[in-house]
């Protein structure tokens, strides 16, 4: 379950080369049926993340894997002849797909997930085939690998290949229920799970790889999903699960929202597999031995007075999360009893707290926050949220774990990425129709402050809304509010920053806030005004620390 920027959800051809022998197409591969069938295996395998580059076309590779031995640079998946699979004919595919073996008899990297993908059935692997060799020809040739040696001697894989990869087709346990089988075998294969949530990620699919108990994977932590009550998933209810799954957001007394790689999976492949495929899933999981990531240690004493990170968040975060961290119910998330907080690593953790979240699931856009604050600031502060309230963490002991995150963590919203793009037509159309980037690129152009934002923004959000008009069923079930929000902010990100930052360089005195507070208190009162348009923003520019 995983943009998961390394090992996790390699997609489908990662390591390989884009030539191959030329062979006849199979014309039961143009079956509308079959094709469309594929269709929903590569969504549920996720495969156009780490297939597409930010702003290239779908599948088109050239994503860049940043593993432990280096950058790969993922194939392009497109029948062009030159540059993707459209020469290879089923053979070759099969054995790259399941064997990890390339066109050329080379051993791909196991950053691909073959040691997954070598238990989907033959049926399902030729519907997949089938339907990447569907999609539109693109002409786009591979970006080199940055793979240092030794690392860049394939031959070598041999030894992962001997100790850690067995070839093999699911096999359904004749002892469990046809759910349970369903779900191990989307969780095993094409869902590839424990390349995320495994603790250890390079020893594959195997019983040495820790299985689903959570492990770092990009700067992300993939938290437990095994049936342990407290770091687990053994406290939620089948529902629960399935809707977390569905739309990243927990409900009920397990409050919690995806970020991260996670958020993507959801978005990009979870949220759009049947009902009955995700509840197979849970199914499954709760078969899984369960397992506890730690032990709980002597932890501070996070909830006394003056405990470490208690000031911080008071300053930062308690006017949003509360000071008893239960957040606002619908529109900010709960901290105490956060399982996500509660992750045995606390890297998701940090890099929410240094690049923000966007509007998602009805839930405000976070600010990034930790742009205002020191690293130690950060770290104290994450303590204490997995601390307080009845939470129960792991302290952060190593001393650059917030250092090592704060320089992992680009995005638009921390002001260190490029500014997003509005990717939805109706939204874009919407925009024109009521000239929103004029009216946000006058409004970047002046003082940023609160007085100025809302009177526009009470007057666009109106506008926009009606000239969207869409229903919730067109939305691919996101929030209508959430969508124009994230696209506002996206928007006012590119009409605004480059000026706003130019006058700051020049010393302007409207221009002395650091952008990510400026483009994190727009986001902010953007939300505000579209949840409650009779109430004036109350969210200003994120504190300054003293």
């Amino acid at each position: 379950m995983d943009r998961i920027a390394a090992l996790a959800r390699a997609g489908f051809l990662t390591g390989l080369l884009a030539a191959g022998p030329a062979a006849a197409q199979d014309p039961n591969l143009a079956d509308p049926e079959l094709i469309a069938r594929g269709k929903y295996l590569v969504t549920a395998g996720d495969c156009v993340a780490c297939h597409t580059a930010p702003g290239g076309k779908p599948f088109s590779g050239n994503y860049r894997l940043n593993t432990p031995i280096g950058a790969i640079m993922t194939p392009n998946l497109t029948p062009d002849p030159e540059t993707g699979i459209g020469k290879w004919d089923y053979a070759t595919f099969e054995r790259a797909f399941r064997q990890g073996i390339g066109d050329e008899g080379e051993y791909l990297y196991p950053a691909f997930p073959f040691g997954w993908y070598t238990k989907v059935t033959d049926d399902d692997t030729k519907a997949i085939f089938a339907f990447l060799k569907s999609l539109p020809a693109v002409k786009e040739a591979r970006k080199d690998n940055e793979i240092p040696f030794p690392f860049n001697v394939r031959t070598a894989l041999i030894t992962w290949r001997t100790a850690f990869f067995g070839e093999g087709r699911f096999k359904p346990d004749p002892q469990a229920t046809e759910e349970v089988n369903r779900g191990a075998y989307l969780v095993e294969g094409l869902g590839h799970c424990g390349m995320c949530h495994n603790e250890r990620k390079l020893v594959g699919n195997s019983s040495l790889a820790g299985r689903f108990g959570g492990g770092v994977i990009d700067g992300w932590y993939a938290p437990n999903i095994t049936p342990d009550g407290h770091q687990g998933i053994g406290a939620w209810s089948d529902a629960e699960v399935v809707t977390y799954l569905k739309t990243g957001t927990a409900p009920g007394s397990r409050p919690g929202v995806a970020a991260g790689p996670m958020r993507q999976t959801i978005e990009e492949s979870l949220s759009k597999m049947t009902d009955a495929d995700l509840k197979a899933m849970v199914a499954y999981l709760r078969t899984v031995p369960a397992k506890q990531t730690y032990r709980e240690k002597n932890l501070q004493a996070f909830d006394a007075k003056g405990a470490p990170g208690a000031s911080t968040y008071l300053t930062y975060c308690s006017s949003c999360h509360q000071p008893d961290g239960k957040g606002i119910p619908g529109a900010v998330p709960a901290l105490a009893g956060n399982t996500s907080v509660q992750s045995k690593g606390p890297e998701t953790v940090l890099r929410v707290i240094y690049g923000g979240l966007a509007a998602q699931s009805g839930y405000a856009p976070m600010p990034a926050i930790g742009q205002e604050m020191t690293d130690v600031e950060v770290r104290n502060v994450a303590d204490y949220v997995r601390n307080s309230w009845g939470n129960s963490a792991p302290v952060i002991e190593s001393d650059s774990a917030a250092s090592d995150a704060r320089a992992a963590t680009q995005t638009m919203l921390a002001g260190n990425a490029p500014c997003a793009e509005v990717a939805q037509d109706g939204v874009v159309k919407a925009f024109e129709t009521a000239g929103a980037a004029e009216r946000l690129k006058g409004l970047a152009q002046e003082a940023v402050t609160q007085e100025k934002l809302v009177p526009v923004l009470a007057q666009l959000l109106p506008q926009v809304k009606a000239a969207y008009g869409a229903k919730p069923a067109e939305t691919g079930g996101q929030s209508v509010d959430d969508l124009l929000v994230n696209g506002l902010t996206s928007l006012f990100c590119q009409v605004g920053k480059d000026s706003y930052l130019e006058r700051q360089k020049a010393g302007a005195s409207e221009a002395s806030r650091p952008w990510a507070s400026v483009i994190g208190s727009f986001a902010s009162i953007a939300y505000s005004q579209a949840r409650n348009p009779e109430k004036r923003a109350s969210a200003g520019a994120p504190p300054v620390r003293p």
